[in-house]
């Protein structure tokens, strides 16, 4: 432990840092958890990119809202996600997380028969306070994973995302002539009613132990959880990242990727007129199916390296926003999702390497919750952004914006390694 971190450090009581009993889950149960999540979030990351089409129904002409309603339930969820995390560790991982399940079906309900923006407004703030179902998910399964186990649960469960962002928005586009997006927020509540039910056939995780106190010696995060030193390891290796550098890393990936969500749509049918919704659709997932394809061999490559791969990833993502900006065909589209795409995949999956490593003894509720705190508030820096943005001007500033976030991270995540590399240079 460095000097620096002396007058922060604290005996911690035993039952403030956990050891499994029997670490581990079925495969079948992991990929239970991942489906419900999949199936819970259909509706609420498959339908925001349609705002700009639902407000006008509810009185809203120009749509002027939808960045600011877009953010909505996140402003909401990042509030909830470390509170809800801790009352996981002390009452249950399962119970909390059909809670998660059960709020959003009933903020679905509300949206979907809302007849003014007041209303649509309640019932995102209703599905930002109870819903949290990533985290909680996230919660369930690294109360009873560990290491490489729970990295790649972490990697399936943002594959789930994924599926979801890449059917939700083609589905709810093919729908459309049939039934608004608007109305299909009721439809769609029944998805995480039906998750619920599956939930409830998973058994509680694995009980954990105390850890014996003479191992226990621990940090005192600025977020109160628990950091176990790894004096306890065989190795003696240090975890990859402390958590305020994966908070940091988390807050810009977020803020970099979501900040084109809003308006996506909108700069599409100004650079490619008589665009349809299945086309639009197809565009915003492209990305996200990039994640589905690689995202296995990517977490084989880079779970020794996860910086490396976090920086290329924000190379990736910087290239693929700044074309968005240029971008006037749909060839060109497609190109430069395909290559947000790669940035996507490396990026998420180098953070759940990240996140696995520092989860080794740590209350997954209260670790998982703070981690969505900070996604969540990078999202909703990206929605106002995104908002301001556009409306000064037009929706290409918020993927130029995104730009320049994310090559200032590219330069904040590759500046600790160059004086290595300059010091092994010299020293050849």
């Amino acid at each position: 432990m460095s000097p620096t971190k002396t007058a922060t450090t604290a005996r911690v009581e035993p039952a403030a840092v956990e050891t499994k009993v029997s670490p581990g889950l079925a495969r079948r149960q992991v990929f239970a958890v991942a489906g419900c999540y999949f199936v819970a979030s259909f509706a609420a990351l498959g339908l925001p990119p349609y705002l700009t089409e639902i407000l006008p129904e509810l009185g809203d002409g120009a749509a002027r809202w939808a960045g600011l309603l877009y953010i909505v339930p996140t402003i909401f969820g990042a509030i909830g996600a470390p509170l809800w995390g801790r009352l996981a560790d002390r009452f249950g991982r399962k119970r909390l997380l059909l809670r998660a399940q059960l709020g959003l079906a009933a903020a679905f309900l509300l949206a979907g028969w809302a007849d003014s923006i007041g209303t649509f407004a309640a019932a995102l703030v209703i599905q930002g306070v109870l819903g949290g179902t990533f985290a909680a998910s996230n919660g369930y399964l690294g109360a009873a994973l560990e290491g490489h186990a729970l990295s790649r649960a972490l990697t399936l469960m943002q594959g789930s995302a994924r599926a979801a962002l890449v059917c939700a928005p083609i589905v709810v586009g093919s729908l459309t002539p049939w039934l608004s997006p608007h109305r299909q927020y009721a439809l769609l509540a029944v998805l995480p009613l039906a998750a619920a039910a599956m939930l409830a056939a998973l058994p509680e995780p694995p009980r954990s132990r105390p850890a014996p106190p003479q191992a226990t010696t621990a940090e005192a995060e600025a977020d109160g959880t628990p950091v176990v030193e790894a004096a306890a390891e065989p190795s003696g290796r240090a975890p990859a990242a402390s958590l305020r550098a994966l908070y940091a890393i988390e807050f810009a990936f977020v803020f970099s990727t979501v900040i084109s969500f809003p308006y996506l749509i909108s700069l599409i049918k100004e650079r490619i007129p008589g665009t349809g919704p299945m086309v639009s659709g197809v565009l915003f997932a492209l990305p996200h199916m990039c994640y589905l394809i690689a995202a296995i061999p990517v977490h084989s490559l880079f779970r020794s390296r996860p910086r490396a791969g976090i920086a290329l990833g924000f190379g990736c993502i910087a290239l693929g926003l700044a074309g968005h900006g240029i971008a006037d065909s749909l060839t060109s589209f497609i190109a430069v999702r395909l290559v947000l795409g790669a940035g996507l995949t490396l990026g998420l999956v180098c953070m759940s390497v990240l996140a696995a490593d520092c989860a080794k003894g740590r209350a997954p509720g209260g670790l998982f919750g703070s981690i969505e705190f900070f996604s969540k508030a990078g999202a909703v820096a990206a929605g106002v952004a995104a908002a301001v943005g556009n409306d000064w001007f037009g929706p290409t500033a918020p993927v130029l914006t995104g730009t320049a976030i994310a090559l200032v991270t590219v330069l904040a995540t590759a500046a600790p390694r160059l004086p290595r590399t300059l010091r092994t240079r010299r020293s050849l």
